[in-house]
């Protein structure tokens, strides 16, 4: 009898064909997890760089933590280490630039090795372009486009040589489009989206990946913290911010699509309508942008 007749070999065949297609299906579904990883966040102390790393903390990464208050760090640390994570706290202002490669360097002699750098750290903003201070101005670029960047150009030169690496920023949905009474704070997320979709292009080929994350309205204190036009804090709660998405369903929401290796993560509630909007009725956009921008 022919073998290639032979009902057996043809079963056999068969067998080996279903095996090669189940696992190729796996590997190209297969979801990544950060069991092991060295992953850095900034913006760490609370909100959603708080929210990311417990969810990290759950997955097993190994966390490096960043933010000015060192005392809130200390207990995202402890609630970190309870859920099984190795956690180590590295605090600074972004503001202070000439700290950065510092921070940077102890980060990487202490891990030997960063997989995922999460540039979550900045401020908001809540004031009129026409009564807010140049000083106001320069702050938040400083502290949400300078700092940083220069925190991905102190730690870009050492993936590149491991070979590996991924930088998720997180912009905001006004880095889409302008809104009232952000205009500083829009206007530092719009430079962070140019500057990572450029930096993006000069990485193919370099197996690093860049993730920018838009959040929309989420459950955090940003609107309290954020300067008002003489660079106080705000001090109040957005009606909007308070009915926002929750920063754990939101942070759970980012870290899939950073899984994913996506390019843009836009998360957020209703709201997300005003980047459509914006993009295809520019003419309804402005008129709705003054109405909502006011809560």
């Amino acid at each position: 009898m022919d073998k290639c007749t032979d009902p057996g070999i043809k079963s056999k065949i068969r067998e080996k064909i279903f095996l090669f297609i189940f696992v190729f299906f796996c590997k190209i579904f297969e979801m990544k997890t950060f069991h092991n990883k060295v992953v850095w966040i900034t913006g760490a102390s609370s909100g959603i760089g708080e929210a990311m790393a417990y969810e990290l903390a759950k997955e097993g990464a190994r966390l490096a933590l960043s933010a000015r208050n060192q005392e809130r760090l200390e207990e995202v640390r402890n609630y970190c280490l309870s859920l099984g994570s190795e956690v180590e706290v590295f605090p600074f202002d972004l503001s202070h630039l000439e700290e950065i490669p510092k921070v940077a360097d102890r980060v990487l002699n202490h891990f030997k090795q960063l997989d995922l750098l999460i540039n979550n750290g900045g401020i908001s903003q809540r004031g009129l372009a026409s009564e807010t201070s140049l000083d106001v101005d320069r702050r938040i670029m400083e502290i949400n486009y300078f700092g940083n960047i220069a925190l991905t150009k102190a730690v870009l030169p050492y993936m590149i040589r491991q070979g590996y690496g991924h930088l998720a920023v997180t912009s905001s949905i006004v880095g889409k489009f302008g809104y009232p009474r952000r205009s500083s704070y829009s206007a530092s997320k719009h430079a962070l989206q140019g500057f990572y979709e450029s930096l993006r292009t000069e990485m193919i080929g370099k197996n690093i990946k860049v993730t920018i994350i838009l959040p929309g309205r989420i459950r955090t204190n940003i609107s309290v913290h954020a300067l008002n036009e003489k660079g106080k804090e705000h001090g109040e709660m957005d009606k909007g911010q308070a009915q926002g998405m929750p920063a754990e369903y939101f942070a759970r929401k980012v870290l899939r699509g950073i899984r994913k290796q996506k390019k843009e993560i836009l998360i957020g509630g209703k709201e997300l309508i005003m980047v459509y909007i914006r993009k295809y009725f520019p003419y309804l956009f402005y008129p709705l942008a003054r109405k909502t921008g006011q809560v």
